[in-house]
């Protein structure tokens, strides 16, 4: 992917070039310089750079999305929301298919290789990790509900029986809706453990939490 590119007499004239044209704050731009040209005593001096805002690292993963269903020749409607989280930006992705269960697989785990996919893909050309998540005719929402309802479930049989327990390996954003879900739990604290696909969160038993 080639970056857009803007001059100026000076680095700051450049920069005001590339944050005017994409309509962001110069703390939301990317750039490296390219070029750096003297001119003659100081006459026709100019420098180039490549700049990009999160609104690029949007219109990119909307492409690539896109793209892929395109090719595959499957529909698919695409859209990407941009989230501000912890001075962050988080994109979300919905996508609304046919191919629902082609693309989400045995236990989301198509549609969770597809995130990978996707966030490597942007992390790469940009050269930073972008956050991501994909789902798939509200998939993910209908998943979050249920793993949310069991993992309350557990949560209660640890506090009556005062035995930890650890749930199966699943994806962060999964890990990240129960321990949510449970943080005002009384008596109760999570943990994830583990390395990449193999990564667990234990449900504690924390009797220092309770009233």
């Amino acid at each position: 992917m080639e970056f857009d590119r803007f001059s100026g007499k000076t680095l700051e004239e450049a920069i005001a070039s590339a944050t005017s044209a994409k309509g962001v704050d110069v703390e939301q731009l990317t750039y490296n310089i390219v070029e750096e040209k003297a001119g003659f005593l100081g006459i026709g001096r100019t420098v180039t750079i490549e700049a990009w805002a999160p609104v690029d690292v949007k219109a990119f993963i909307h492409d690539y999305v896109q793209t892929y269903f395109d090719n595959a020749q499957m529909d698919g409607k695409v859209e990407v929301a941009m989230e501000l989280d912890n001075n962050e930006y988080f994109y979300r992705v919905k996508v609304d298919t046919n191919a629902n269960a082609v693309l989400i697989g045995r236990q989301g785990r198509t549609l969770q290789d597809f995130n990978r996919l996707v966030r490597t893909a942007a992390s790469s050309v940009f050269k930073k990790h972008v956050r991501l998540l994909i789902d798939v005719n509200g998939y993910k929402e209908d998943r979050y509900e249920k793993i949310v309802r069991m993992a309350v479930r557990v949560a209660k049989d640890v506090r009556r029986t005062k035995v930890d327990a650890v749930l199966e390996p699943m994806p962060a954003d999964e890990r990240k809706a129960i321990h949510a879900a449970l943080s005002e739990m009384k008596g109760i604290s999570t943990r994830s453990e583990g390395e990449g696909a193999a990564r667990q969160l234990h449900i504690l038993y924390t009797p220092t939490t309770q009233e």
